[in-house]
């Protein structure tokens, strides 16, 4: 039997799908190793979202004939969808599998062909392809409901890898969740490249689904993937606010604190329109978390621009603030602006971001210091400590003050009592 070695890169959609690639290969007879050195086939589900992610891309492609020069290498995903013949020109990559053949790997593996780029337009894909997993490994489920992207953004190559944004049905989403509930999950997320847009393109509404979540599976907790902020409005906020499953964990697409460079990106709200909703958030959960993403150093940002930026940030309500330096993205609108901003400062920038985010951080924190939590304890122990550990409804991992076995996999109440060393620490309430 052929083993195989598979890594993972970027976003939850990309985590579930090379999950759903590794349960197809196994249930077609093929064995998963522990090690590429003793791999037939080395596969590389891949992110293309900046050039540092392409670069990795391929030193892992590269280190995997290092390691074992027998190795077929396959790369797939979003690098392989963009970059297409383009990427058998190295040496060390054998097979080149689109984002719309991934999950028929098995078939093109096993098929006699002199092809060895396989990779369709994915911009002709016109529907959700349905795929499910059941991995009983994980304390969390994630459950993709929506593929693709329609917003074009100028800094963003996405939407040339996943195609246009396309909808799973609410009774397949729903099957998967209760699914998963009778298989002992307590809590899932919801995962796609653009969830926000789900329900477009089959004439429903972003919260029509959730209110289906709420009233037809038996999950006890749901989460969210990212949202742009111009997708949470006041209905969706007010049904939230009321859900007896919802966990109060939000992530916002923020992007910038800048109105010019919000404009350049072709977001479409301003500033102070979000400001305004993270706090109107804030008052309507108890302790949400509230994370975003910030992009530094995108063209045309000046020093006034950036300067901008953190002002806003600092006055914002937010909990976490993930933020990395703006990558050009060559066949994007970003990639010919004038006013490119030099990598160094790019970077620099990015730090002084990442400073806002870990003071806010720690305010958010110590504000639920004493607050008593529903905590899901996770299936596996913390290894460091040999504690329970687990996840908190607004998003805090939390050490518990036990290693009893028959708790792992339940929901239990603790009171956050401390934070020791970058760790936070509960007292679970009997």
């Amino acid at each position: 039997m052929e083993k195989f070695f598979i890594h993972s890169m970027g976003c939850k959609s990309n985590q579930f799908e090379g999950d759903l690639i590794k349960d197809n290969l196994i249930k077609n007879g093929m064995i998963q190793s522990d090690s590429i050195e003793d791999a037939d086939i080395y596969i590389l589900n891949s992110c293309t979202v900046t050039h540092k992610s392409d670069n990795e891309a391929m030193y892992l492609l590269r280190n995997a004939k290092h390691k074992n020069n027998n190795v077929l290498t396959v790369i797939t995903g979003c690098v392989a969808q963009v970059e297409k013949e383009k990427l058998l020109e190295n040496d060390f990559i054998d097979f080149v599998v689109g984002n719309d053949e991934k999950l028929d790997l098995y078939k093109i593996l096993n098929c006699e062909q002199s092809v060895k780029c396989i990779v369709s337009d994915i911009m002709r894909q016109e529907h959700f392809t349905k795929v499910a997993i059941n991995d009983l490994s994980k304390t969390r489920a994630n459950v993709k409901i929506q593929d693709g992207c329609d917003n074009r953004c100028s800094y963003c190559i996405i939407p040339f890898a996943r195609g246009k944004s396309r909808s799973a049905d609410i009774d397949f989403i729903i099957n998967q969740i209760n699914s998963f509930s009778e298989n002992g999950f307590k809590e899932v997320v919801l995962t796609g490249i653009h969830i926000g847009q789900w329900g477009r393109d089959i004439g429903l509404r972003f919260i029509d689904l959730i209110k289906a979540i709420e009233e037809r599976t038996q999950i006890q907790r749901f989460r969210l993937g990212s949202l742009n902020p111009l997708e949470i409005n006041d209905d969706l906020l007010q049904y939230l606010s009321k859900s007896a499953k919802f966990c109060p964990h939000f992530h916002l697409s923020l992007q910038s604190a800048c109105d010019k460079t919000l404009k350049n990106m072709n977001r479409f709200y301003k500033t102070e329109d979000y400001l305004n909703q993270i706090e109107k958030i804030n008052t309507m959960f108890d302790l949400p978390f509230l994370g975003s993403d910030i992009i530094t150093g995108f063209a045309g940002e000046t020093d006034d621009d950036f300067e901008q930026t953190c002002n806003n940030l600092k006055k914002s309500g937010l909990s976490k603030i993930h933020t990395f330096p703006y990558s050009i993205r060559k066949g994007t609108k970003g990639a010919l602006m004038d006013g490119m901003v030099d990598e160094t400062e790019r970077q620099r920038r990015a730090d002084i971001v990442k400073g806002i985010s870990e003071e806010k951080y720690k305010a958010f924190l110590n504000k639920n210091i004493g607050k008593v939590h529903e905590v899901l304890i996770e299936k596996h122990k913390d290894k460091n400590t040999g504690l329970l550990k687990g996840v908190t409804r607004n998003y805090i991992t939390v050490l518990l003050d036990s290693s009893d076995d028959k708790l792992l996999n339940t929901l239990c109440n603790a009171k956050i009592v401390k934070i020791e060393k970058n760790k936070v620490y509960a007292q679970i309430i009997k």
